[in-house]
């Protein structure tokens, strides 16, 4: 199943897209929506493979050098830490991942100098070189050593980014979000498990469809309200003068503590304040907070939100 706040922040950029379009088709921007979602799975399964990608090639640098003419005893006796890191033998060899691959068709096929490049930045960093060193590696040190390698060396990569702007322009604006996506696969994949889970869309497609486009149809149909409600809460604030990005992650925010019942109303006001800390201003966590905070409590009072089951839970 997808992750829920890529989900709304997918949304929000469709609303954002459709907001800047000055009374553009929203059905247009819809359907961009469900397109983008696809696109962005596409890159996430092609940086996922690229992590397994660094066990390859650390395999091909160790039959290298046992090839050599004269090996030394450090060439015939390698070490083989990295290579034998549970977590990236499960992922360089999970065969989900290979079918997602196939089905999408990416790959790293033909791209020999980027691979060698990303590979030889890993190979020189100190998060790699401390791991080699160490005489025990626990499970939470190996799935460390994956996650800390992809966010500070390979999602930071300029040649990685000139790849993803090369293959789509689309693709490079999601970038951050595929890098996320990555990120948090790396951090739950299990051991036990028998292939490794897919931050993506599976049994629960359906269910995802029907969450973002009510988010995203009910935000555009109750715009003129939610916004009279926000300005009229917002202190020496006028409408217009509220920045698009908090207006529409403040709009979005009413519209599904209304529209879903089995969402509690904290996570949906902690998962708005997280996304406006990625897209909005330094000062909007604070301020979309409190008007949130207040609006949620005069909702609930006058019994516009309704929760049910799991969204009755207010931690």
């Amino acid at each position: 199943m997808l992750n829920r706040r890529f989900l709304r922040t997918k949304v929000f950029q469709a609303l954002y897209a459709h907001e800047q379009s000055a009374g553009g088709s929203a059905a247009k921007h819809e359907k961009e929506l469900l397109l983008g979602l696809d696109r962005t799975y596409g890159l996430y399964i092609h940086l996922l493979l690229l992590v397994g990608e660094m066990r390859r090639l650390a395999e091909n640098r160790i039959d290298g050098r046992k090839a050599k003419r004269m090996p030394t005893q450090e060439d015939l006796a390698p070490n083989r830490y990295f290579v034998d890191n549970p977590f990236l033998v499960k992922l360089s060899e999970s065969r989900v991942l290979l079918e997602e691959s196939e089905k999408r068709k990416v790959g790293w096929v033909g791209e020999k100098d980027l691979l060698t490049q990303l590979y030889k930045r890993v190979e020189a960093s100190a998060e790699f070189n401390e791991y080699m060193a160490a005489g025990t590696r626990s499970e939470a040190a190996e799935r460390k050593l994956l996650v800390d390698l992809f966010v500070e060396h390979i999602a930071q990569d300029p040649g990685l980014h000139e790849h993803v702007e090369s293959r789509s322009i689309h693709w490079l604006e999601d970038l951050d979000l595929a890098c996320t996506m990555v990120k948090r696969t790396l951090e739950t994949m299990a051991l036990r498990d028998a292939d490794i889970h897919l931050d993506g869309p599976g049994e629960d497609a359906a269910e995802e469809r029907e969450f973002i486009t009510t988010l995203y149809r009910n935000t555009i149909q109750n715009k003129e309200e939610d916004e009279r409600l926000i300005a009229e809460r917002a202190r020496n604030w006028e409408a217009d003068r509220i920045t698009l990005s908090d207006m529409l992650l403040m709009r979005m925010a009413l519209t599904e503590a209304r529209s879903f019942e089995l969402i509690p109303v904290k996570v949906t006001l902690n998962e708005y304040i997280e996304i406006a800390k990625a897209y909005s201003t330094p000062k909007s966590k604070n301020f979309i907070n409190g008007i949130l905070d207040k609006l949620f409590a005069e909702m609930k009072e006058n019994g516009t939100i309704h929760k049910v089951g799991r969204g009755l839970l207010e931690h």
